[in-house]
């Protein structure tokens, strides 16, 4: 199965993280988002991926090369994000005759479903949620043993159920003369009045998802990065110093350093260049990237910290993802929880929304920096190269604000 992967979008949602790589290049686990969707692809019977790439493609087109996992690589330009029938359309220009599959290059999909999507084309993938508003919801009926499409509504007011539409597509051959759409009411081109359209010309399955993540904002990276670390076999490759105490599926890879007296709690990655330690604790599903420092008397939480993010000593970082080469001062300390035990609300496109977590910590982009005894509250962002004062207590970030300070 011929396979597009949409990649091409920058992620506005997930900023300040993508301020300065695309949505799909950020960590999940030991590989990158987009990734994990090939991999998924792969597994399924994809024999050929093209990827449609855009914002800051170069990250995209390196990682790749010209094959993965032993299936050949092509990448198509969309240089404008005009809507994913647009990026369809571009990839599809790569493609060869015949049925063809689409995935969302930012979510996760469990192997055995997109399996028996790939077995039953055409085919929608298809799942349950609390908020279906949010989605794109499926019309369906039943066909004998099947659930058969009839067509689908972006983010109604009024969900006809809540099954709604995972981003994952296995189209007709005729698909191929289908792509070129008008503008929707949101003036983009959707892939959705493909999908309607195929619904009116053949059969259309839904097949339900056991396992489906839809990446789309920091507290969705820091789930998604639940799930794969859950996944992980403990493995010792890195220097460990005999006084540190690893339990459960730790992965230490080669090139990484732990020292005397700390403990790791699984599951955990630390990654080839990172050190923690002495004296540090690390726990709760928590990602340490590459040449990452956790330091003395350090508590790491849940977390992630991506390549060559810095937690020198005296510091707790709970449920949090720290952006490449943050360096947080001595110190400095995360508040994860509310007091009224309601869910820690963060700052997503000027609105102020649920992140849906009990415990959630704090964002800061890339080269973001704080001084000694720094405080941070629950659910702010600090933006790419934000400052904190020594001292300092950063409540709530203003959601007009483009830095913090």
């Amino acid at each position: 199965m011929q396979t597009v992967i949409l990649a091409a979008g920058q992620g506005t949602r997930m900023r300040p993280l993508t301020d300065r790589r695309p949505k799909p290049m950020l960590p999940v686990a030991e590989t990158p988002l987009v990734a994990h969707t090939a991999e998924a692809a792969v597994a399924a019977g994809a024999s050929r991926l093209v990827i449609v790439v855009g914002y800051e493609s170069e990250a995209v087109r390196t990682y790749f090369g010209d094959e993965f996992a032993g299936v050949p690589v092509e990448f198509a330009e969309q240089p404008d994000q005009r809507g994913t029938a647009d990026a369809v359309r571009k990839g599809a220009s790569r493609l060869e005759d015949g049925p063809f599959a689409v995935l969302n290059g930012d979510a996760l999909y469990d192997h055995a479903s997109l399996r028996t999507l790939y077995d039953s084309a055409p085919a929608v993938g298809s799942y349950r949620v609390d908020n279906p508003s949010a989605y794109g919801v499926l019309h369906t009926e039943e066909s004998g043993d099947e659930t058969r499409v009839t067509g689908v509504t972006e983010k109604p007011q009024k969900p006809p159920s809540d099954l709604i539409n995972t981003g994952a597509y296995v189209f007709p051959a005729a698909a191929h003369d289908w792509l070129d759409v008008g503008e929707s009411e949101r003036g983009e081109l959707e892939l959705t009045d493909v999908l309607e359209r195929t619904c009116t010309e053949t059969h259309v399955t839904a097949v339900p998802f056991d396992r489906w993540l839809d990446v789309g904002r920091p507290w969705e990276l820091l789930e998604a990065n639940e799930w794969k670390l859950d996944e992980l076999e403990r493995r010792i490759d890195g220097d460990v110093h005999e006084d540190a105490d690893l339990r459960g599926a730790v992965v230490v890879e080669e090139g990484a350093e732990v020292d005397a007296g700390v403990v790791i709690e699984g599951p955990a990655l630390i990654r080839s260049g990172a050190s923690v330690g002495p004296n540090a604790y690390v726990r709760g599903r928590t990602l340490l990237g590459r040449d990452a420092k956790v330091g003395h008397s350090v508590e790491i939480k849940n977390s992630v910290l991506m390549e060559g993010a810095t937690v020198g000593h005296l510091s707790y970082v709970g449920d949090s993802i720290l952006g490449r080469d943050v360096n947080f001062g001595a110190g400095t300390t995360v508040a994860n929880l509310r007091h009224d035990d309601s869910a820690v609300q963060s700052v997503v496109k000027g609105e102020r929304v649920s992140t849906g977590r009990r415990k959630f910590g704090v964002v800061c982009g890339d080269g973001g920096k704080t001084g000694i005894q720094t405080s941070l509250n629950a659910g702010v962002k600090l933006a790419t190269d934000a400052r904190t004062i020594p001292g300092e207590r950063v409540l709530k970030e203003d959601p007009e604000a483009t830095t913090e300070s």
